[in-house]
């Protein structure tokens, strides 16, 4: 008859060998940061977008204004550009039934639902709060206030087309 202590151990070997076998395993760990699909394909969408930001605000205000490529807000999204290439590329190189995939795509959907609701409400909001402090008389303590930020969030064109892009990049760049 076997003790309790070897079942133990057989049990606790048998289901160490189970888990790592049903485990998918890719050898990540062993490549550069600089190979990393991934990360370099969220790169490059962000940088895309904040690029394209420049030319779409000379085309709509025919002045160039390089703060955009540092700037939030505007068109297109980089923020929906950079989290939907992450997602897109991580689908392409891990498959579309992992968790990997399905963290990513949720976190996407939430960065692009909080680029169009709350952070467009608060440039509204921001927009309406410099717009009373500027009809303000001279005297008032909060007359010589610095302005806020009114170009916090995205319209939804914005949020779809910085997505559209983020996938086109993830594709372009696992082609490369």
């Amino acid at each position: 008859m076997r003790s309790i202590a070897e079942m133990a151990t057989s049990s606790s070997s048998w289901l160490a060998s189970s888990v790592h076998n049903s485990v998918p395993t890719t050898n990540n760990t062993s490549r550069p940061v600089y190979m990393n699909y991934a990360l370099i394909s969220a790169l490059v969408a962000f940088a895309l977008a904040q690029s394209i930001k420049v030319f779409t605000t000379w085309y709509r205000e025919h002045r160039w204004d390089l703060k955009q490529l540092i700037g939030s807000g505007g068109m297109p999204s980089s923020h929906s550009a950079t989290v939907t290439a992450l997602a897109v590329a991580v689908g392409l190189q891990d498959g579309l039934g992992g968790s990997t995939f399905a963290t990513a795509l949720i976190l996407a959907c939430i960065v692009m639902y909080d680029a169009t609701g709350v952070r467009l409400h608060a440039g509204r909001q921001a927009e309406v709060l410099n717009q009373i402090v500027y009809e303000l008389p001279a005297e008032h303590p909060l007359a010589e206030s610095r302005p806020l930020r009114e170009l916090l969030g995205h319209t939804p064109p914005q949020v779809i087309a910085g997505g559209l892009l983020g996938m086109m990049t993830a594709v372009m760049v696992h082609l490369i």
